[in-house]
């Protein structure tokens, strides 16, 4: 395990400075197989070899159980009691478009935005793999599984950095696992899944004479790769590597993905802009608000990162959906808004895009215990940057935020959206599957309207 001890601080996630950065934890998610396995995995592997193209990125963030659309981004305020909730709609910066009181910091970004109310395709499970994929979870299970946008990304157009991976999978551990898919490889394989730093261990490769409180020493940090290298040669390490172990060797001892994720060297008044989203609450078995992985986000792809995915609270709210949203929702305004601000004052805005969605909605009527259960007819989600014709509202539900009445959206339409973004055309790009046959990455267009 590739090692820099240093003093105990804790992350969001729970573990500690220390436990970050053991850089032999980064994984792929995939259990016995390490770094060097996952890149031997396919040796027609992309990312090394393809040249560099424009860094055109994507982050995903994905709202763990289901957020409700009518007291987020659709509020009904002119239906029942028992239908419009507790919220009341603030006006944005775009005439005619109002979102949620407890996202003022959105409503003055409105015009970086584009707001769809009327998603429908929603399978209905407690998973990401919608989100990630835009597929159902049946699809090609046989093969393996359609394979994420961020592996999808990997497979055809590789790494921007060869010792920066292309996607990158942020979403913290949860109880209930499906909220912590970061998007798999399906039928792909292994070595193009997403690059999870909370991984367990895969090496045993310790960089000897560096403490923490030295990284800001950029050149003792190289010196000590050096001895690392060295002492690695001299056992007889290197010389034993094939190529692909040299690769991962690579990776594991560039130093660009833990500056990347190391936020104390960031601009405090940045990461103060961006908060921490303590204290946890209405966390349970989802993942937790974690404001700082969007600022993280933001850092990896300014690394290289084509793809980084994460989880966002957990808005399972068949009880206490009010207090929930209280909670939840200034914490993702806050988060979210500073993120598009970053975005833009570095002139990255147009090269990234952000997307906020969940796997499906909440009922229209409140039950008894101040709740909304789930509600696959119809969802809405939220998108910002990536060159998008932006500051518009796609799509209505009715009165009672039922279903959808005017441009239903697919969530394949969403994730075409995502990949044309990226700079891949859908409609002619096929990967070939584990039987020889191509396989289109999805089957419906991008969103016209956002192009």
């Amino acid at each position: 395990m590739l090692s820099i001890f240093g003093n105990k601080q804790n992350y969001c996630n729970g573990k500690s400075r220390r436990d970050f950065l053991a850089i032999g934890g980064f994984s792929f998610g995939v259990g016995g197989l390490s770094l060097a396995g996952l890149l031997r995995a396919d040796d027609n592997r992309t990312s090394f070899s393809s040249p560099k193209t424009s860094h055109k990125a994507l982050i995903n963030i994905f709202l763990g159980g289901g957020p409700p659309h009518q007291d987020m981004w659709d509020l009904k305020p002119n239906a029942p009691s028992e239908i419009r909730g507790e919220f009341k709609p603030i006006s944005t910066n775009v005439s005619g478009i109002e979102i949620c009181e407890v996202f003022p910091k959105l409503a003055a970004k409105m015009d970086k935005c584009a707001i769809i109310r009327s998603i429908v395709g929603c399978h209905g499970d407690h998973a990401a793999f919608q989100c990630m994929t835009g597929w159902t979870p049946d699809s090609l299970r046989s093969l393996g599984g359609r394979p994420s946008v961020g592996a999808g990304i990997s497979k055809l157009k590789g790494s921007v950095d060869p010792s920066v991976p292309p996607s990158v999978g942020l979403a913290a551990k949860t109880s209930h696992g499906p909220w912590s898919d970061s998007g798999t490889a399906g039928f792909l394989g292994p070595s193009f899944a997403p690059f999870k730093p909370d991984g367990p261990d895969r090496e045993n490769m310790t960089l000897k004479g560096m403490s923490i409180e030295r990284l800001g020493d950029r050149k003792a940090l190289l010196s000590s790769i050096d001895r690392l290298r060295r002492d690695a040669d001299a056992s007889g390490m290197m010389s034993g590597m094939d190529a692909f172990g040299q690769r991962a060797f690579d990776v594991l001892s560039s130093s660009k993905l833990l500056e990347a994720m190391d936020l104390s060297k960031e601009d405090p008044k940045i990461v103060e802009a961006y908060g921490n989203g303590k204290p946890y609450q209405y966390q349970y078995d989802g993942a937790p608000t974690c404001n700082d992985q969007l600022l993280m986000a933001r850092r990896l792809i300014e690394a290289g990162v084509r793809v980084v995915s994460l989880s966002y609270g957990r808005w399972d709210s068949h009880s206490q959906n009010f207090d929930l949203v209280r909670d939840h929702g200034p914490k993702l305004d806050q988060c979210l808004s500073a993120l598009i601000n970053d975005l833009e004052s570095r002139g990255m805005l147009d090269d990234v895009t952000i997307v906020v969605w969940g796997e499906f909605g909440r009922t229209p009527k409140i039950n008894a215990g101040a709740g909304r259960d789930h509600w696959p007819q119809v969802s809405a989600a939220l998108l910002a940057g990536g060159g998008m014709r932006t500051g518009q509202v796609i799509g209505a539900t009715n009165r009672l935020g039922e279903h959808a009445t005017d441009r239903p959206v697919h969530m394949q339409e969403i994730v075409a959206t995502l990949y044309h973004n990226l700079g891949i055309n859908t409609a002619g790009t096929t990967i070939v599957d584990t039987t020889g046959r191509p396989q289109y990455l999805v089957e419906r267009e991008p969103i016209a309207e956002l192009l």
